[in-house]
């Protein structure tokens, strides 16, 4: 990980001064780094010896990176990570034109690996992210949205990069198409986990631990699972009272949307699901010949439903 942010930050060079600001601004803000290691574990767990893996994880860090630019422009967000978010700091146009610079450095910088499989996952991937973002946005305010067609969301927009990167280093280390594709199926279900407790954590979480504030997802009135799972659980009023607020975004009714949150137990729900999310990627690795990299990728599953950040 050290060699892969070492080459993050030489990757980020450009002669256009505000280019390499905000992309270090965004970038040096911290983040788990989840998804380049996914590349690195999986290439390890098939015994990878090249070093193309670094730039790869590299990619999907910028192929993120440029997803955080966007989604703080299009949400009006001002934290993230604990700072400020890079449109708050720098303005939305020069935000949205770096992330334009992130994703077409990042396909330069896979065409240098040169294998078509590799640059066909990831260019699938940034295809399906950004419709995500799109039928994300046309949900969003909408409360009448299924929890089927939430979690087609954000299996696009959220679990499609945790997928390819688990799916390319795979590809990195010569898996053959079974094995691939169980490590796409690990990375997708993965994906999927960690989204939904990102879901629980936006009305359980510590807004200093977690680096945004709470109710930012009501806020924007995104419906997510808690908040459909509270609609179809509680009664007619509780039903009007998450549906209102929604519709209306803000956080005026946060505390008795959060009171019904809690009394329908819509975090333990989703919660629930997470963890079968996990199962479901644990599942995915039993075919593969155990080993530290192994070990690791099962221990993510962990650390994607039990974390609190």
């Amino acid at each position: 990980m050290e060699a892969v942010d070492a080459l993050i930050r030489r990757r980020l060079d450009s002669d256009v001064a505000l280019v390499r600001t905000i992309a270090e601004y965004i970038i040096g803000s911290g983040g788990k780094r989840l998804r380049p290691a996914l590349v690195l574990l999986a290439a390890g767990a098939f015994g990878y010896k090249g070093t193309h893996h670094y730039e790869l994880a590299a990619v999907v860090e910028f192929i993120h990176t440029a997803t955080l630019l966007h989604d703080d422009v299009v949400d009006e967000s001002d934290l993230r990570r604990g700072r400020k978010t890079a449109n708050a700091q720098f303005g939305n146009a020069a935000s949205v034109l770096v992330g334009d610079f992130l994703y077409s450095r990042a396909f330069q910088m896979m065409v240098s690996v040169q294998s078509m499989r590799v640059m066909d996952v990831l260019a699938d991937a940034t295809n399906t992210i950004a419709e995500g973002e799109v039928l994300q946005l046309l949900n969003t305010h909408n409360a009448s949205t299924s929890e089927a067609e939430y979690l087609n969301v954000i299996r696009r927009k959220t679990a499609k990069l945790f997928e390819a990167a688990a799916q390319i280093g795979a590809i990195l280390g010569g898996a053959d198409n079974a094995l691939e594709h169980l490590l796409a199926r690990y990375g997708a279900h993965l994906g999927t986990a960690f989204q939904l407790i990102d879901d629980v954590l936006d009305y359980s979480g510590d807004a200093q631990e977690i680096g945004k504030n709470l109710g930012d997802d009501l806020n924007e009135g995104k419906p997510t699972l808690p908040l459909i799972y509270t609609m179809r659980q509680g009664d007619a009023g509780t039903a009007a009272l998450v549906r209102s607020a929604i519709e209306k975004g803000g956080r005026e009714n946060f505390g008795a949307v959060l009171a019904a949150v809690r009394e329908c137990g819509s975090l333990e729900y989703t919660r629930a699901q997470a963890e079968e999310e996990a199962r479901g990627a644990s599942d995915a690795l039993a075919g593969l010949p155990n080993s530290k990299y192994k070990q690791s990728l099962l221990e993510l599953t962990r650390f994607a439903v039990e974390r609190s950040y």
